[in-house]
């Protein structure tokens, strides 16, 4: 894996960067904080017509086929712009239905779906967040009992982005109840507006919309299917770790942005008639906030590169994500000690940085659960 950026995904960021800048300054993103879509809908449009949103999906229907170690470029940008478009969830879902159609397991509504997301035009999310903060197999409880050709969905989802805006929802249910952890999942294609279905919208500390989701005997048919029947574990294990690097990039390109503006400020914020970060306190924590981040970026990238390669990606993610989650917070809190009082106004822009990415921290496991993961792989239990 080589660490530095080579003349493409450079060309991919810079190109990204430029666009954001121009189409996505502060005052949109205030704008769309206090639009009770909490989506810039524009802004998404543009993503799909500039080809960014099918970017990693297959050429077949009308992506670009990158790898993902060029995907995570983009997300990283998105979240140093804190772009108001719900590219996580899109991106994850989309991703996922690409794997089951290569290995020829999915209908042909996928396939629709799949053209659809890479010009926008279907907006994704996906659904397995149930029992919180957990996010392994068994946390997959919601009910799929056959029905003819179909299943009859009942339960509940937690923290889904985006659901009301989508057209589609990729949904983890448990089709075989018998078993409680990898065996018996299987994910389902789900129109939101479907009978049965209903939603709670919830705001979080990130300003965006998550949404409690309940299924109450929702009948989805057997073209839905993505994947095999009780094996879409097999499917789901890289859509997690996916996820979580997708989710690091954001982090580490939203606490990079906090960083730069709190070390402009130590630059100038005068106090005994030098600036702050003249002092050595400061420049001590200045220097522990960008080794801080450039260590979750580079854990970040090399899982990107692990997935890229096609190669078991558990580990690296999950060591990713755990830093990111501890690491980039630290560097969050610090920026906001450096700026004082300010990073505690609504009306100064610091607020917005601080809390997208604490936000974003807080989604797909723990920092203990990902520690977990790293020790399995040790062998230390």
């Amino acid at each position: 894996m080589d660490v530095l950026l080579n003349e493409d995904e450079e060309m991919i960021r810079d190109g990204v960067r430029r666009f954001f800048q121009a189409e996505c300054g502060v005052p949109r993103v205030r704008a769309i904080e206090d639009d009770e879509a909490r989506t810039d809908l524009d802004l998404w449009r543009q993503l799909g017509e500039l080809g960014w949103l099918g970017l990693a999906l297959p050429a077949a229907y009308g992506g670009g086929e990158a790898p993902f170690t060029q995907l995570t470029l983009l997300f990283e940008e998105a979240g140093r712009a804190l772009a108001p478009v719900p590219l996580h969830p899109h991106m994850v879902a989309a991703l996922t239905l690409a794997a089951a159609v290569e290995r020829g397991d999915c209908g042909p509504l996928a396939e629709t779906v799949i053209s659809g997301a890479c010009m926008g035009e279907s907006l994704l999310t996906w659904a397995w967040d149930e029992r919180l903060p957990n996010i392994g197999p068994e946390v997959v409880t919601l009910n799929a009992i056959a029905d003819g050709n179909g299943w009859r969905l009942n339960g509940t989802k937690q923290m889904v982005e985006a659901f009301e805006i989508a057209d589609y929802c990729l949904v983890a249910v448990r089709t075989d109840a018998s078993q409680t952890a990898a065996g018996g999942i299987t994910l389902l294609l789900v129109e939101p507006g479907a009978e049965g279905i209903s939603s709670t919208t919830q705001r979080t500390l990130g300003g965006d919309h998550q949404s409690e989701v309940q299924f109450d005997n929702v009948y989805v048919g057997g073209d839905a299917l993505v994947g095999r029947v009780d094996d879409g574990w097999d499917l789901a294990r890289p859509m997690l770790e996916r996820a979580m690097v997708l989710n690091c990039a954001m982090i580490v390109g939203a606490t990079r942005r906090a960083a730069e503006r709190a070390f402009d400020y130590a630059k100038e914020r005068i106090a005994f008639g030098h600036p702050i970060g003249s002092f050595q306190a400061i420049q001590h924590t200045c220097a522990d906030m960008i080794t801080w981040v450039d260590g979750a970026e580079l854990l970040t990238r090399e899982a990107a590169w692990h997935i890229a390669q096609g190669m078991d990606a558990a580990l690296a993610a999950a060591a990713a994500k755990s830093f990111a989650n501890e690491r980039c917070q630290m560097v969050l809190r610090e920026a906001n000690q450096i700026h004082g009082g300010y990073a505690q106004v609504y009306e100064y822009d610091q607020q917005l940085w601080y809390r997208r990415a604490a936000a974003w921290t807080m989604r797909l496991g723990t920092s203990t659960e990902h520690r977990r993961t790293v020790a399995r792989a040790l062998e230390l239990q």
